[in-house]
């Protein structure tokens, strides 16, 4: 087994690490470090959990602490940017537990955090620059942020950036990086988008892809529950109340969802305190929420999709997927929040019998079949197969001979055009009266009846 010693890493990287109980580096930290000290770009391919962070926080802030120069004002050495707030964060905290004994400066910035701060750590030179596409944009076009010194270019959790509708912004960063800087890249997902991506912005990189049995932890015990849509919420309530549930995550589609999901579990279930958390929350409100959900206030959090990735709490021991994601993959994000370090972790979908499809193509994400739990209070009644009507009693079938027998065929008749006179419906223009004199006169008798009784009315 590979030992951190082996990996070229200075003393205080290795104190550091030490301190924080690691003994060995993961599959993905052994094959990317080495390549990731030689400058070389680089694009790793690891599942959730399997310490990518790491992976590229540790070579980079050796590379920097190694004849390091003062930074200039608002320029950077080395930029890295994440999808979503709290990842970024994530990362911050990884720079300053790292950092101890060496002076390097980093900032984090991203949207919903006051601009103050971050421009006076800016303006006073920082190493590393921690953001999102658009905050970095944003202090770009001010004039706070300027790349000319940009020797390394970090990009985390590729794909889910992609899927997010950064590319744009990636790729306008990209155009304003010096020729001359080293690009890595880290994905847990290999698609055909993040392929064309890393061939424009990769200059002969290393390739490298943790095995993995699967694109989760084998630590992840998957299940589904078959229930019908008036019941799901019932059997939410359901899960939730039982012992065993220490520390929940719920994800849900819509931030309209999570707010009124994460109150009702609060007024249904006595005892259980529950908050959500979505793009829409302010970042220190956040923050808070992600704080008291480590420390255990909150025993239950409802989330988004957008905040999958940034949930770094440890002790995670079950993930509910209450609405079926849409994309498979964002399943993998979601369910890797649990199982993280070699620890169990169960994975339980709320499934509705119209989202079958869903669920095979999350099956072949993962690939493997998700057991079907049907140990439940509210099961789905299983959809029955359409039976052959019986044959209709009616008109015999004919016998051989009379079928045999030609039938007569009658010769065809011209039919006579009915032709309509062209005066028809013209002012001034008289029908024909009825050949009977007397229909006539009854006629004119009716109508006049007719005309009589409305003026009486």
């Amino acid at each position: 087994m590979t030992e951190f010693t082996e990996l070229n890493l200075v003393g205080p990287l290795l104190r550091a690490i030490e301190k924080q109980g690691f003994t060995a580096p993961t599959e993905i930290q052994a094959a990317s470090i080495p390549d990731l000290l030689d400058g070389k770009d680089f694009m790793g391919i690891a599942e959730t959990g399997g310490g990518k962070t790491a992976a590229f926080v540790l070579p980079l802030l050796q590379s920097l602490s190694h004849d390091r120069k003062r930074p200039k004002s608002n320029k950077p050495t080395a930029v890295i940017i994440a999808p979503t707030r709290e990842l970024a964060s994530q990362i911050g905290l990884c720079i300053r537990v790292f950092t101890r004994g060496i002076k390097l400066f980093h900032v984090v910035a991203y949207g919903g955090a006051p601009y103050g701060p971050q421009l006076q750590q800016l303006q006073r030179g920082v190493d590393i620059l921690v953001a999102t596409p658009g905050r970095l944009m944003d202090h770009m076009k001010r004039g706070t942020v300027q790349l000319d010194n940009v020797k390394t270019f970090v990009l985390d959790e590729a794909d889910r950036m992609l899927d997010m509708g950064f590319i744009d912004d990636v790729n306008f960063i990209a155009e304003h990086l010096p020729e001359e800087h080293q690009t890595v890249m880290f994905s847990a997902t290999m698609s055909p988008a993040i392929k064309k991506l890393s061939e424009k912005l990769l200059n002969e990189p290393i390739y490298v892809e943790a095995k993995r049995k699967a694109a989760v932890a084998s630590t992840i015990d998957h299940s589904v529950m078959m229930v019908r849509q008036l019941d799901k919420k019932d059997l939410l309530m359901h899960l939730v109340a039982q012992e065993e549930m220490e520390r929940v995550l719920v994800f849900v589609r819509t931030k309209a969802t999570a707010d009124a999901l994460a109150e009702e579990i609060s007024n249904s279930v006595e005892g259980l305190k529950t908050a959500a958390i979505h793009g829409d929350l302010h970042q220190r409100a956040r923050e808070r929420t992600l704080r008291s959900f480590k420390t255990g206030k909150f025993s239950v959090l409802v989330a988004t999709d957008v905040a999958a990735r940034g949930i770094d709490v440890n002790g995670i021991t079950h993930v509910i997927n209450f609405d079926l994601p849409m994309e498979p993959e964002n399943y993998v994000h979601r369910v890797g929040r649990t199982g993280r370090a070699g620890a169990d972790g169960i994975a339980i979908s709320i499934c509705e019998p119209r989202e079958r499809n869903l669920l095979r193509n999350i099956e072949q994400v993962i690939k493997q079949k998700v057991r079907i739990d049907d140990d439940h209070p509210f099961p789905a009644p299983v959809p029955q197969k359409n039976k052959h009507r019986p044959k209709r009693s009616g008109r015999p079938a004919r016998k051989p001979a009379e079928q045999s027998q030609p039938a007569e065929i009658k010769p065809f008749r011209k039919r006579p055009k009915k032709t309509v006179s062209k005066n028809k419906g013209k002012p001034g223009f008289k029908s024909s009266k009825s050949a009977n004199p007397d229909a006539n006169s009854n006629n004119k008798r009716s109508n006049f009846k007719r005309r009589k009784f409305k003026r009486a009315s």
